[in-house]
C-alpha cells in the first residue's frame, strides 16, 4: 500500500448473524501474544539478534490475524473483533485505520484505481508525470520486490501518515479518533518492551522487518485490468509464507468470499479451482518462490496506470 487513503470510512460487512467462535483463529491470536512475549523477554536474554528476527515473523502473522479480525473472525460481534485488534504491536498503522481502509479496498469495481482503491500502487499518469526525477526513481526502486522489501514499509508509511494528517486536519474525525485510540496503545507497546531485555531500538527494527514481509504478500495481488474480476491475484503454493499469511495468497478466493476464515480458503480453492482461475483469466503463480525468481530485482507493472483512462 503506498497509500493513496482518502480517510473515508468504509462500510463493514453486513452482519451474518451469530455464530460458533472460530477456535483456530482465536488460539492463533492468542499464540502471537505468547511468541511476542517468549521473544522480547526470553530469546532476547538468550541473542538480540534471534529475538528480532523472531519478533519481526511473529509481527507480520499478527498483521495476518489482524486482517482476520477485521473480516469478521473469530467472533460474529463485530465490536469484540475489533477490541481484539485496537492493540497493534507494530505499531505504525492504527487498527480503525487498517480496517477502514482495507474494507474499502474490498470494492472491487475500485481495485487498482489510483484514487479510489486505498492499497493501490498505481498513479494516475497526470501525477506521475508531475513527480520529480529522484521521486520518480525511487518509487522505480520500490516496484521491485527488493525494493518493495527494502522501502515499502518507509514509502508506504510517508503516503499514508501524509494522508491521515491531511484528512485530520480537513476534520475527518473517524481518522482522528483511529489515532486517538492508537497512540496510547504505542506508548502502551514500548512500555512494555522497555521492561524486557530487548532493547526499544531492536524492536522498532523487528516492527519494520514485520511490515517488510507483509510487503511480499501486498507486492502483486493486484493487476490492472479492463475487467474488474481479473485483477485479483491467486499464488497456489503451500510454502511458509502462504501459511504466515494465512493463505491470503489465495487472494481471489478471499475476495470472493471475504467472511470465509483463513483455514477454509485452501479448500474453498481446491473444490473450484477451474472457476476461479477462469474468473481472474488465469492471473496466477505457483508460489512466492516463483515470484522471488522473477521479480525480486524487476518490476512486474508499471507505476502509472496503464489502462487508467479505459478503465475509467
Amino acid at each position: 500500500m503506498i497509500g493513496h487513503t482518502n480517510g473515508a470510512s468504509a462500510r463493514a460487512h453486513p452482519s451474518q448473524g451469530p455464530r460458533a467462535i472460530e477456535w483456530p483463529t482465536f488460539v492463533l491470536f492468542l499464540g502471537t501474544y505468547l511468541a511476542l512475549g517468549v521473544s522480547v523477554f526470553l530469546l532476547a536474554q538468550v541473542s538480540v539478534v534471534l529475538s528480532i528476527l523472531c519478533v519481526s515473523v511473529t509481527l507480520a502473522l499478527h498483521s495476518s490475524v489482524t486482517h482476520e479480525l477485521l473480516h469478521g473472525h473469530p467472533f460474529s460481534n463485530r465490536h469484540v473483533n475489533d477490541a481484539l485488534g485496537v492493540l497493534q504491536p507494530s505499531l505504525l498503522f492504527p487498527y480503525y485505520r487498517f480496517r477502514d481502509t482495507h474494507l474499502a479496498h474490498h470494492q472491487d469495481a475500485n481495485l487498482t484505481d489510483p484514487y479510489d482503491d486505498p492499497e493501490t500502487n498505481y498513479f494516475d499518469p497526470i501525477v506521475w508525470a508531475e513527480l520529480p526525477r529522484w521521486g520518480k526513481n525511487v518509487l522505480r526502486v520500490n516496484n521491485t520486490l527488493l525494493g518493495r522489501i527494502l522501502l515499502g514499509t518507509l514509502i508506504g508509511g510517508f503516503y499514508f501518515l501524509r494522508s491521515d494528517w491531511r484528512a485530520m486536519r480537513a476534520g475527518e474525525w473517524a481518522v482522528t479518533k483511529a489515532w486517538v485510540i492508537h497512540m496510547p496503545m504505542v506508548a502502551l507497546v514500548l512500555w512494555v518492551v522497555s521492561l524486557s531485555p530487548m532493547p526499544i531500538l531492536a524492536y522498532l527494527i523487528a516492527c519494520y522487518a514485520g511490515l517488510s514481509l507483509i510487503r511480499i504478500r501486498t507486492f502483486l495481488e493486484h493487476q490492472a485490468h479492463e475487467k474488474s474480476r481479473a485483477r485479483t491475484v491467486i499464488i497456489e503454493g503451500k510454502g511458509p509464507l502462504s501459511w504466515l499469511f494465512l493463505f491470503n495468497s489465495l487472494h481471489v478466493v478471499h475476495h470472493v468470499h471475504p467472511r470465509l476464515p483463513w483455514y477454509q480458503l485452501p479448500a474453498q480453492y481446491a473444490r473450484n479451482k477451474d472457476s476461479y482461475l477462469a474468473r481472474n483469466d488465469g492471473y496466477v503463480y505457483a508460489s512466492y518462490a516463483e515470484i522471488m525468481r522473477r521479480y525480486l530485482f524487476k518490476a512486474k507493472d508499471p507505476l502509472p496506470h496503464p489502462i487508467w483512462h479505459s478503465q475509467k
